[in-house]
């Protein structure tokens, strides 16, 4: 995995120097905390507040429907841009040329971005210190929620990575990972439409809304994180065959 380190610092500099990370940055905590207020809100005019449905696990879980848009939005958001611009300028010809192996190059840019969207999300956990002493804050379900925000996370960033080698417009890269992961978010919802049987499991085990739920809860299904490695492992292997290609044509 030749000039990982390079490309990966190349990349967070890139995130960094530029507002796209800053104005992300922002518009996504001006969400959640909206989101995370009118929760807040909601609960405070509740007589009994319990650790079993808390504002933290309506927060993570499907109570909170715009947190999960949010997921939705921000993946693409962050991997729009990582070979699609590249492309687009041309400086994807001196990354070619480069001592680089194409896995170094995807897995510099995939890490950078999701090391990004961990640093985004970092500040959320001022949520559970605002609430501390209420006594409603499950630090369990708090950390297996953060685990499915993680988990989800790293799948969608390796499809929009995908989607971004496909492209030279970043533009069309979101759209398309956009509609993968609305379909993806559609299927799940068959979770609720179908009856008992095959399909309805199928459903089940890819519907974002119930993996959050469950996460939210405290519990952590080890085949909620094979599903999620499992697409992140298979969206990073395309792209690397991709990244290769434009070296072979070249």
């Amino acid at each position: 995995m030749s000039g990982f380190r390079a490309i990966y610092s190349r990349e967070m500099l890139s995130l960094w120097v530029t507002p796209l990370a800053w104005v992300l940055l922002v518009v996504f905590l001006l969400l959640q905390g909206g989101i995370f207020y009118n929760i807040v809100r909601h609960f405070s005019n509740l007589a009994d507040l319990s650790l079993d449905s808390g504002p933290l696990q309506a927060y993570f879980g499907q109570q909170s429907v715009l947190m999960s848009m949010t997921l939705l939005l921000l993946c693409p958001a962050l991997s729009m841009r990582l070979f699609a611009e590249e492309r687009r300028s041309g400086t994807i010809e001196t990354l070619l040329t480069a001592p680089v192996s194409a896995l170094g190059a995807v897995m510099g840019k995939y890490l950078a971005t999701l090391s990004t969207y961990v640093v985004i999300w970092l500040p959320t956990l001022l949520y559970a210190v605002v609430l501390r002493d209420t006594g409603a804050v499950d630090w369990g379900a708090l950390a297996a929620s953060y685990v499915g925000v993680f988990a989800v996370g790293a799948s969608y960033l390796a499809l929009g990575l995908l989607m971004s080698t496909l492209t030279k417009s970043q533009l069309i890269a979101m759209m398309l990972t956009v509609l993968v992961q609305f379909g993806i978010f559609v299927l799940g919802i068959g979770e609720y439409v179908f009856d008992p049987g095959v399909l309805r499991d199928v459903c089940a085990y890819v519907s974002l809304a119930g993996q959050m739920e469950e996460f939210s809860k405290g519990i952590v299904d080890s085949r909620r994180l094979v599903f999620n490695g499992s697409v992140a492992v298979v969206a990073l292997f395309l792209a690397v065959r991709v990244v290769d290609s434009w070296r072979t044509e070249g």
